[in-house]
This record gives structure tokens, C-alpha cells and sequence, in this order.
């Protein structure tokens, strides 16, 4: 299968937030309706904007939008002022899962981070996903540390 890893444009921003919202998980947290609320393009604007935040597509052969990920460069004094490289809201569309394609675009995402400078990667998971935690165990991470988070009502 022929891909293509790109950077997002906000023309895009509606098909990925329909595949973000593709699940039991992610139908809880978006708000996917057409027109798409404003919310979500000021989102993309703040991370276009900012340099240190990439939000990747990946297409097949027919300029599909078939995946997405956000790979986040952190600068900080640890690691003697290193980069810590995060990934977030991976998705592949529902039609493509099961062929391979979060395993190259995890590859791709791991060669990115390199070229960054970053010494690590990381993510989180939501311990309701098993198969994404087997998945992301067979790409080589580790569970090394227990995350903790606060949610804050907006």
C-alpha cells in the first residue's frame, strides 16, 4: 500500500475529528456534526501555530485521508535540555484498521521524533483499550511509569 505522511490543513480538521469521534471512547468526548463547531478549527489554528506540535494525516494511494496523530515536541532541562517527543489522538479509520497502517505510521512517528532531537517517545492510553495498549506494547513501549491526570469541567 502506497502512503503519504503530511501535515494537516485545516480543510482536513473535519475528517479527522469524525474519525476521533469513530468510537465508544471518542463519541463521549467530541462533538462530530456538520457544520463542525468553531471550537475545533481554533484548536488546529493554536497547533499549527506552534512549532513544537505536529498534526499528521496519513493517505492512501486515492488522497484519502485514512489515519491521524498529533506528535508533540516538549523541550525541557531534564535530559540534560532534551526533547521528549509525545503521541496523541492516533486514529486510523474504521474501514483500514487491521492492515498494517498504525504499524507504518508508527513507524514514521518514530523516525520523525529521531529527527527532532527527541531521546524519547511517549504516549498515553485509556486503560478501556486493550487492543491499543497490545498494540502499542508490540511497537516496543513500555508501560515504565503510572499516569495520573485531573480533569478539570470547562
Amino acid at each position: 500500500m502506497n502512503l503519504t505522511f503530511r501535515k494537516a490543513t485545516k480543510e482536513d480538521v473535519f475528517l479527522i475529528v469524525q474519525m476521533l469521534a469513530d468510537d465508544d471512547l471518542g463519541k463521549s468526548r467530541e462533538n462530530f456534526q456538520d457544520p463542525l463547531p468553531e471550537v475545533y478549527y481554533q484548536a488546529f489554528a493554536s497547533i499549527d501555530q506552534d512549532s513544537n506540535q505536529e498534526l499528521i494525516i496519513v493517505e492512501n494511494e486515492n488522497v484519502e485521508i485514512i489515519g491521524t496523530l498529533q506528535l508533540t515536541s516538549i523541550p525541557y532541562l531534564t535530559y540534560q535540555g532534551g526533547i521528549r517527543a509525545q503521541i496523541e489522538a492516533v486514529r486510523i479509520r474504521r474501514d483500514y484498521r487491521g492492515q498494517g497502517i498504525g504499524h507504518l505510521f508508527f513507524e514514521w512517528a518514530i523516525e520523525r521524533s529521531k529527527e527532532r532531537g527527541a531521546h524519547l517517545l511517549q504516549l498515553t492510553t485509556d486503560k478501556k483499550r486493550p487492543d491499543a495498549i497490545r498494540f502499542y506494547e508490540n511497537l516496543g513501549f513500555q508501560a515504565t511509569h503510572e499516569g495520573m491526570k485531573i480533569h478539570f469541567n470547562q
